[in-house]
């Protein structure tokens, strides 16, 4: 087998940021144990499971594809898999076409509403990338396209969309987008040389932090909200209490001017807090 067939996936996975699953991934199999209050069937954690991993992937491949000559000009980004050469646009395209084969695979063994639905996340992806030469809400944008997965793993089981659903997924929606204003600071000098709109050239450092803790102050309020019209015990509240400190606790992380632990505060702390609020919320059915 030569090395680049063994390279290639290695490649695609740093490409897509697999790691970054887990930020999404959780609050799918949230959405399922709160719209059946109940284990899901194994059928339906395989296929939510399988549709999740292929839209991130065709959302990741869409974005890199689009952004591949902003990130090519950006020292941060330039080592990317598509600026460094190291993958080619003909390959990257044909994993978001694999990608999007993989997710509608997925979706067509589940509720006949996703089905009808499926264009939507599609639609949010492929507009994504451009916002960011548009408005200063392209953060907004991003959380909600993140923010559908409760929603569609939600209707995946029950056919249903009801409020707490959407309360679910603004929560999510709210709580992406809050973390990505900080992870907006990383490129601020490089956005505002490139003409480029995010919240960190808009308003700046304090703007961000400003925005960061009304967005997450939000997420906190929307859990509640969810959880006041559904059948939940007290590991569901517990749970959010968890996230309230672990919010806190990213905020505390990173000041303005002194930005050295913002790597943490991104990466570590909000993948614990999809891992552990999705802890509570299995809890929280499995006592009752």
């Amino acid at each position: 087998m030569s090395s680049t067939a063994v390279s290639l996936p290695r490649r695609f996975a740093s490409l897509v940021k697999l790691e970054h699953t887990v930020f999404a991934l959780p609050f799918a199999y949230v959405g399922m144990l709160l719209a059946l209050a109940e284990v899901p069937p194994a059928r339906d954690w395989l296929w939510v499971t399988v549709a999740m991993v292929g839209a991130r992937t065709l959302a990741m491949g869409l974005n890199r594809l689009i952004d591949a000559e902003v990130d090519a000009r950006n020292p941060r980004t330039a080592t990317r898999e598509l600026p460094a050469g190291t993958l080619s646009r003909g390959q990257v395209a044909g994993l978001c076409v694999a990608a999007l084969a993989v997710f509608l695979l997925a979706v067509f063994q589940l509720d006949p509403l996703v089905r009808w639905l499926w264009p939507v996340p599609v639609v949010l992806f492929a507009v994504y990338p451009y916002l960011k030469h548009v408005t200063w809400l392209c953060h907004l944008w991003l959380g909600a396209s993140l923010g559908l997965a409760p929603v569609g793993a939600w209707a995946a089981v029950t056919g249903e969309l009801p409020w707490q659903a959407w309360a679910l997924g603004g929560a999510v929606a709210l709580w992406v987008a809050g973390f990505d204003l900080f992870y907006s600071l990383f490129d601020a000098e490089h956005d505002r040389a490139e003409g480029l709109r995010s919240w960190a050239v808009r308003f700046g450092e304090r703007g961000v932090f400003a925005g960061a803790r009304l967005h997450h102050l939000g997420t906190v309020a929307l859990l509640v909200l969810a959880g006041l019209g559904l059948d939940v015990r007290l590991a569901y509240w517990l749970g959010i209490a968890a996230v309230a400190v672990l919010l806190l606790y990213e905020h505390l992380l990173v000041r303005p001017g002194d930005l050295r632990r913002l790597d943490a505060a991104f990466f570590t702390v909000n993948g614990v807090i999809s891992i552990v609020f999705l802890g509570f919320v299995l809890a929280d059915v499995l006592l009752r």
